[in-house]
């Protein structure tokens, strides 16, 4: 700790999973976030900052892990750090966060870390549910069989929050005694470790005896254990799992209708404003068809994201997703996964990228490979803005029985088409994987409590800022780009696409704004855009996918959100008026050799099937190399994948046509 006028701090976070660490760290840091990596290791790193009086403290957020002698990887983190002291984030002291409801368990890890000599504060959290159980803890009792600082918070409610920032400005020291005083002899390292959890136990249950008493009368958790009767019953369980992600997507669709055509209003003046206030010519046909066409491809599906995001972090913060692990356990792994693999393909349903992450908590190699090969089959956000502009060009705007939306409907079905496909893949791979090592599901089922509206408020502000900052730079840089593609070709061609379609023969037939329609088509086709994707039109002609589509699908490699702003920019290309949205351009489309809608049921869902099934993501990628080490894995994704979703949507699209 370094001393002069203002003091620095390095202070972990550490505890079980569902202790909140997490609620104690947003507190504490705010916004003032950054993500990165532990040193040395691809385990995400979650730090902030925050000054308390001459103090500045840095918070280091470590992965939820209830013993030091960890199997998954991100368990491995925390002993790694604390016995490491020339470590770059090797903390000053920790505050270990207990679940008050539940100390026996809790003080395990605690003691494992106050025992390797780090000055630990142990915080009691949830101490409003102690308060309604029918056990108490004598803190200044508990404190003084530990020879540690004890504080009982209610992170959520932010009770008791100032006494630990006291507590973290004054001098602490080093635990002067063991709690474990007596070294377990024993040759056989895995004999030992059991041994010293046996030893470690008998000395939390001597020091509970002297601090936690039980009550006269307490409520216990009647309530946790009806509500667990239900909804994690074999079958009433999946049922009400299943109504959940009903009433999830039909008020993605129902709920976002507004505010979507508000943005699409909004940014249609916007274009119309430029092209009739600004001068004419190249920079304002960049910046109104290439800038503000990729643009308002962004920022219209942000209602659809946050309401997606919303319910995700509801159903995590009321404790219920962990209720889902337990339930699809003994369903999952009949296919090679387990319970453990719903938290990364729920994730999925977000994004595959912190998704693949996630399966550092599996620690069967085998397990954590399958959950990695078929996490990115699950719809991910990314997805949704081409699935919900695929789906409002055939999909009418009607409810059925007089409630169902039907748009919300066929949503639901192409995420559930995402995961049954998961897991068959994985039932493959089941058999394809050879490895022998033990499986095992351990999860801690927190308790029910209502959502933290701030957390879920900041955990919606966070991944929409992503989505736009991030998702928003690649679509913007790529519409620019093919704006230009777009915009230009070799040679003479654009000189005689006007030579031709303004001779003098052919006006006399055409309206001035027939001809011009006709002179944009014909430039567009003859662009270096148009060049590529007529290159790659024979490929995708038997899925019912034409040029245009053929550029998207290269771009949107990049992102598949990109797929949208790919759209919207090919779309805009000669538009002189912008008066439409790109659904309605897209609507009202002729296949000329048809004679009827480009954008058919048959190939809408082509699309939508291919988009469902093909691995258009270069971070995913990354991320799978990353996570396994080796090219292998990731090429093998992407080959089996590309497979898939190509005679997916072959199939989809003859048998439709």
């Amino acid at each position: 700790m370094a001393t002069g006028t203002e003091k620095t701090l390095k202070v972990a976070l550490a505890g079980n999973p569902n202790s909140g660490k997490s609620t104690l760290f947003n507190i504490f840091t705010g916004l003032n976030q950054k993500i990165g990596n532990f040193p040395g290791v691809t385990v995400d790193k979650k730090s902030g900052f925050a000054k308390i009086k001459n103090t500045s403290i840095e918070f280091i957020d470590f992965p939820g892990s209830y013993s030091i002698n960890a199997l998954s990887e991100d368990e491995k983190v925390l002993p790694d750090v604390l016995s490491d002291t020339t470590n770059p984030v090797h903390p000053d002291v920790v505050v270990y966060v207990a679940d008050s409801t539940n100390l026996r368990r809790s003080l395990f890890l605690c003691t494992q870390i106050m025992d390797s000599g780090i000055p630990v504060i142990l915080v009691l959290n949830m101490i409003d549910l102690l308060e309604k159980s029918d056990e108490e803890i004598d803190i200044a009792s508990l404190s003084k069989e530990l020879g540690i600082k004890v504080l009982a918070v209610n992170a959520r409610d932010a009770k008791g929050i100032e006494e630990l920032k006291k507590s973290l400005t004054d001098s602490f020291s080093i635990p002067d005694k063991k709690i474990l005083s007596v070294e377990v002899q024993e040759t056989d390292k895995a004999k030992k470790q059991r041994l010293e959890t046996i030893e470690r136990y008998k000395a939390i249950r001597e020091i509970l005896k002297k601090a936690v008493s039980k009550k006269t009368s307490g409520l216990g958790s009647s309530v946790t254990n009806k509500l667990d009767d239900i909804l994690t019953h074999r079958i009433y369980g999946f049922l009400i799992f299943f109504l959940v992600l009903f009433l999830v997507f039909q008020s993605i669709f129902s709920w976002s209708a507004y505010p979507m055509e508000l943005i699409e209003k909004l940014f249609s003046s916007l274009e119309q404003f430029s092209l009739s206030h600004l001068p004419k010519g190249m920079l304002t046909e960049l910046l109104v068809n290439g800038i503000l066409a990729g643009i308002s491809g962004v920022l219209v599906f942000i209602p659809q994201i946050a309401l997606l995001f919303a319910f995700i972090g509801i159903l995590e913060d009321t404790g219920y997703m962990a209720r889902v692990s337990f339930i699809t356990d003994r369903l999952l792994r009949k296919f090679g996964l387990n319970g453990r693999s719903v938290i990364p393909l729920i994730s999925g349903v977000a994004c595959a990228v912190p998704a693949i992450m996630a399966t550092r908590t599996i620690p069967n190699w085998k397990e954590r490979i399958i959950t990695i090969m078929v996490t990115p089959l699950m719809s991910c956000s990314a997805r949704l803005p081409v699935y919900t502009l695929l789906i409002s060009l055939v999909i009418p705007s009607e409810k059925i029985f007089g409630f169902l939306n039907l748009q919300g409907l066929v949503l639901m079905a192409l995420y559930l088409i995402g995961f049954v496909a998961a897991i068959i893949v994985a039932m493959v791979l089941k058999f394809v994987i050879k490895a022998r090592e033990r499986s095992f599901f351990i999860m801690e089922l927190p308790v029910y409590r209502s959502p933290r509206w701030s957390s879920v408020g900041l955990g919606i502000l966070e991944k929409v800022k992503v989505f736009v900052f991030e998702a928003g730079k690649v679509i913007v840089a790529i519409s620019i780009v093919l704006w230009v593609l777009s915009s230009f070709a070799p040679g003479d061609r654009f000189e005689k696409i006007e030579k031709r379609f303004r001779a003098e023969e052919f006006s006399q037939t055409h309206s001035s704004d027939e001809i011009e329609k006709l002179i944009a088509t014909e430039k567009l086709e003859q662009s270096y855009a148009g060049i590529m994707g007529h290159f790659m039109e024979p490929a995708i002609r038997p899925l019912g996918f034409d040029w245009k589509i053929g550029i998207a699908l290269v771009t949107s490699f990049a992102a598949r959100e990109v797929f949208v702003g790919t759209m919207a920019t090919i779309y805009s290309v000669g538009d002189e008026n912008n008066t439409l949205s790109i659904r309605e351009k897209m609507m009202s489309e002729i296949n000329p050799e048809t004679g009827e809608k480009r954008y058919s049921t048959a190939v809408a869902f082509s699309l939508m099937i291919f988009y469902a099934f093909a691995m258009q993501c270069m971070s995913t990628i990354a991320i799978v190399f990353s996570e396994t080490k080796s090219w292998k894995w990731p090429t093998l994704q992407f080959a089996y994948m590309s497979f898939l979703a190509y005679f997916s949507a072959l199939l989809v699209y003859q048998l439709m046509k």
